[in-house]
């Protein structure tokens, strides 16, 4: 679980539920119709700007907002750098048996390609094709919910033209002038909340979550490539460390 997310949604809505309930009760803020125009209208455009299995791909990857297990870029590195002196040791095909132990599938990809006799250079080619579908694939994720992000506002102010509409048609009698005045102002509020505390948020985490997942698929590359090519492992552990601030920096050879 990612505790910066939940957190963050925990404050962002629980504030303003705080703020809504100090001066006026929830129910004010809950009206049928505004919600029918912002979600029905934001779903729908979103329904012609993208395919469903893009809408659906996009909803499963944003779960990664929460459901998500932060690994150090540190421990692949001392990860690599064991496989590195193993390799050494026994040479690529000692590494054989380490396989069935790792739970990072591209690294096991890597490492599989490495002990099927690729050559170094071409182990890198394709893994560098992955990772650019990959960030390919994380792109049109976030990019998607920008664009809900964009929607949302947009239909929000469609429902205040329709509210403000119904109210200028109705001046003769007072007692639709409040409905129709809910309706304009609530559908402002549902769009400008959907767009900058749900969607626009996922979008940036997801771009986040993505720049660290290539970065560590960049190394796991990087590092792989090194071992095949059989440098020494010194050598490697210097690349590696390019990946990452000096400050994180650990040797392993000072273990």
């Amino acid at each position: 679980m990612d505790l910066s997310t939940i957190l963050g949604i925990v404050a962002a809505f629980g504030l303003m539920l705080l703020a809504i309930l100090h001066g006026s009760p929830l129910t004010i803020f809950f009206n049928v119709p505004a919600l029918m125009i912002v979600l029905g209208g934001t779903i729908g455009v979103a329904f012609i700007h993208y395919p469903f299995k893009d809408l659906r791909e996009a909803f499963r990857v944003a779960k990664k907002t929460i459901l998500h297990k932060d690994t150090s870029i540190n421990d692949y590195i001392v990860q690599l750098m064991e496989f590195a002196h193993k390799a050494r040791k026994e040479g690529i095909l000692g590494l054989q048996n380490e396989i069935e132990h790792i739970e990072d599938e591209f690294l096991v990809k890597s490492m599989q390609m490495a002990v099927d006799g690729q050559e170094p250079e071409t182990l890198r080619a394709m893994l560098n094709t992955e990772i650019g579908y990959i960030q390919q694939r994380h792109t049109k994720g976030a990019n998607i919910f920008i664009s809900l992000g964009t929607y949302a506002p947009a239909m929000g102010m469609v429902g205040t033209l329709i509210g403000l509409v119904q109210m200028l048609q109705n001046l003769d009698d007072p007692t639709k002038i409040g409905p129709a005045m809910a309706v304009a102002l609530l559908t402002t509020f549902y769009g400008a909340v959907i767009a900058n505390v749900i969607c626009l948020p996922i979008a940036g985490k997801l771009k986040n979550r993505s720049e660290s997942e290539i970065l560590i698929k960049s190394l796991i590359t990087e590092g792989m490539q090194s071992i095949l090519s059989g440098e020494n492992p010194r050598i490697i552990e210097q690349k590696l460390h390019a990946f990452i601030s000096p400050k994180l920096r650990e040797s392993t050879f000072n273990r």
